[in-house]
This record gives structure tokens, C-alpha cells and sequence, in this order.
């Protein structure tokens, strides 16, 4: 990468809208370069272009200043990074034309290296409390699996991901929609600061550059691209955290859904996700699963554990055939187990020993011990 291509996509980071598809491609045929030069000269401009769009770009032209942009960017602990170069992810080149000119990096880490092992974590910035505890959750259970978190940095389900992840020590990445000098939304700006400190803090938008509604939605492409998968934890049906699944599922990327209350509004984008080609996930161990490498598998799933289901086949059965509260008769319970009495005798000596039955005159009964769950079994309830 020349200084001078560098210095062509730093301008071109503030001419070009993100996501601009006809910029991109034309970029892509002439080279950066020459696309600075062509839009000072006011000659070959894209193919299709209007002329007011063209006046536009070349009025941005204008004003741009890219080495006062990469001082600024210098000063404020922010790498500007291209394609092409050994710290830029491969992953991004599945945009196409829609890949960003460059990214405005800020923290100590490599992004390359990061990417290759991230999850995206999206959803509702006016979230439940249901879902900020599940998006910190996971966060944390990615971070501690030695993923990489990757959110947008706002309100609601984005800052509980990034929180859950910093909390357990781990990595995160907040892709912002505006410069990334300048902490999006205001009330996350420690956070932000944090994530820089202990993260990193990526954009396409040069150093002081504001969002708007359209750069959010195009932000979320870069998130789909740049991780294995993303999860959505709560989204209602029009939600930018959609977006971002969608445009994982674009990209070929693994898409998931954490569920939630069938009544929810905030679940309803979920669900229909996972209607469609979405996994449904419960935890950071569903998600490894599903986007990491063979034998990052997910525990089984198994309800709690009864002393009764520690017996061998024949006990269990005639422990079965004990009614629930009234005492029985040795033949009645054999008959139950579809067994000989004798047998069943036998095997109701054998339980009262364990303490499953009790003998009461001529009859058998269960004991509490035959329905109380294991104690400290790790999966009840």
C-alpha cells in the first residue's frame, strides 16, 4: 500500500457515502488514485452517475484534507486501515462493491486476527431486561470461550453484549456509524472509551464525522461481514439488528435467534427469523457450537436427574408400578410390572434397602426419597 493510495482512500473515506456501491466498483476499475484525481478534474465519472450526485461528490472532494485527517486520526491513538494491507479482514472483500475504501481503527489489538474468531451480538436498543441479561450473558460465555464479541456500541442489547464481554476480561468490538473519535451514542462514552482501551473501535466514517439514519443501517453490514455469525436477542419486526442478520445470511454467514416471550413485540423479529433459516441458541455454548471448529460442541441438554433413574431395568419397574399414595399388595404391584411376585418381593426388599419403599403390614409404599431430585444436580432448576 503507497502513501499516496493510502492518502486516496482517506480522502475517499470522506467523499464516499458507506455501502455505495457504484463508487465502489468505479474505486475498484480505476483505482483510488486516479478516483481522487478524476473527481478534481470533473471528468470520467462513474458510469450511470447524475450529474447533481457527481456535483455532490466532487463538492466533498473539495473540502476533504485526508493528511490533516490521518494527523488527527495519529493524535487520537486511531490507525487508518486498507485493503490490501496484513492487518485489513479478508472477510470484508465478500461485500464486493459495497466493501468500505478503508477503516478508522482505534485500539491497541490487530482486527485481522480478531475477526477470524468474532460473533456478532445485536438487537433492540429499548430491550427487556430479559434481554440485556441474556446479551451479557453470552458475551460474557463468548469472551470466555476466547471469542471475540463484535456489537454497534448502542443502547441496549449492543452495550449489555460489549458489557458482558469486558466484564469476563475478554475482547469486543464496537463498529460504530460515525467517526471513531468521537463516541456515538453520548451516554455510552465511557463505555466506548473502555472498548478502545480493551478492544477495539472501528468505522468506515473519517475522524469527526456524525451518524445518520442511512450510515446505521449501512454500518450493519460490516458487522455480518466481518464475524463467523450473528446472534439476535431481542429485535422487533423492523429492527437494524434484522438488517444485520440478513445480511449475514447474504454473506453466507450463520445466523441465530435467542427466543422469547411469544407475546413480546421485541421478540417478534427473532421468531420470524427462526421461522426462516436462523438457529435457535440459549447460551454462548449453543453459539460455539454452531460457528466455531469441530468439537466445540454444546453440553447435552437433560432435565434433573431422580435417584430412580439410577436403577437397573427390572427395579425400576416394579418401583413404578407403586401407586402414588395409598400401600399395595405384593401381588397387585407384580401384576402392575408384569412380573411374578416372587420376583417383585424381591425387588421390593431390594428398594426398601435404598430407601425407595417402606412396608406398611401387608402393603408397599413410596417413600419421599423415590421423587426428590438429586441434590446438587447442576441442571436443576
Amino acid at each position: 500500500m503507497t502513501a499516496a493510495d493510502r492518502g486516496a482512500r482517506a480522502a475517499l473515506s470522506r467523499v464516499v457515502e458507506p455501502g455505495d456501491e457504484v463508487c465502489g466498483r468505479w474505486i475498484g476499475e480505476v483505482g483510488a488514485p486516479e478516483a481522487v484525481r478524476r473527481l478534481h478534474a470533473d471528468r470520467g465519472r462513474p458510469r450511470g452517475m447524475t450529474d447533481r450526485r457527481w456535483a455532490g461528490l466532487r463538492a466533498r472532494a473539495e473540502r476533504a484534507d485526508p493528511e490533516r485527517d490521518l494527523a488527527l486520526a495519529r493524535d487520537a491513538g486511531v490507525r487508518f486501515v486498507c485493503p490490501g494491507e496484513a492487518e485489513w479482514p479478508a472477510q470484508l472483500d465478500d461485500l464486493g462493491d459495497a466493501r468500505p475504501v478503508g477503516l478508522w481503527v482505534r485500539g491497541r489489538a490487530g482486527l485481522r486476527l480478531w475477526a477470524l474468531r468474532s460473533v456478532a451480538v445485536v438487537g433492540a436498543r429499548a430491550c427487556t431486561e430479559y434481554g440485556a441479561h441474556m446479551a451479557a450473558a453470552l458475551g460474557a460465555g463468548l469472551a470466555e470461550r476466547g471469542w471475540v464479541v463484535v456489537s454497534g456500541g448502542a443502547y441496549g442489547i449492543d452495550g449489555a453484549a460489549h458489557r458482558g464481554a469486558l466484564g469476563a476480561g475478554g475482547a469486543t468490538v464496537a463498529v460504530l456509524a460515525c467517526g471513531v473519535d468521537r463516541p456515538y451514542p453520548r451516554g455510552h462514552a465511557q463505555l466506548i472509551t473502555r472498548i478502545a482501551e480493551q478492544g477495539l473501535v472501528v468505522g468506515e466514517l473519517p475522524p469527526g464525522e456524525h451518524p445518520t439514519p442511512s450510515r446505521f443501517v449501512l454500518r450493519n453490514r460490516v458487522i455480518a461481514a466481518l464475524t463467523r455469525g450473528t446472534v439476535v436477542v431481542e429485535a422487533a419486526y423492523r429492527s437494524g439488528a434484522l438488517v444485520t442478520a440478513r445480511a449475514a445470511q447474504r454473506l453466507g454467514r450463520f445466523t441465530m435467534g435467542v427466543p422469547g416471550p411469544a407475546t413480546s413485540a421485541l421478540s417478534a423479529g427473532v421468531h420470524e427469523l427462526l421461522r426462516g433459516e436462523a438457529v435457535l441458541v440459549s447460551d454462548a455454548a449453543d453459539v460455539a457450537e454452531l460457528v466455531g471448529d469441530m468439537g466445540e460442541l454444546a453440553p447435552d441438554r437433560r432435565g434433573p436427574v431422580l435417584p430412580r433413574d439410577l436403577l437397573e431395568p427390572g427395579a425400576g419397574r416394579v418401583l413404578a408400578a407403586l401407586p402414588a399414595r395409598d400401600p399395595a399388595g405384593a401381588e397387585e404391584i407384580a401384576r402392575r410390572a408384569a412380573t411374578s411376585t416372587d420376583d417383585a418381593v424381591g425387588r421390593l426388599y431390594e428398594l426398601r434397602a435404598l430407601g425407595f419403599v417402606e412396608r406398611h403390614g401387608d402393603g408397599w409404599k413410596l417413600t419421599r426419597q423415590a421423587t426428590t431430585p438429586v441434590r446438587g444436580d447442576r441442571e436443576r432448576c
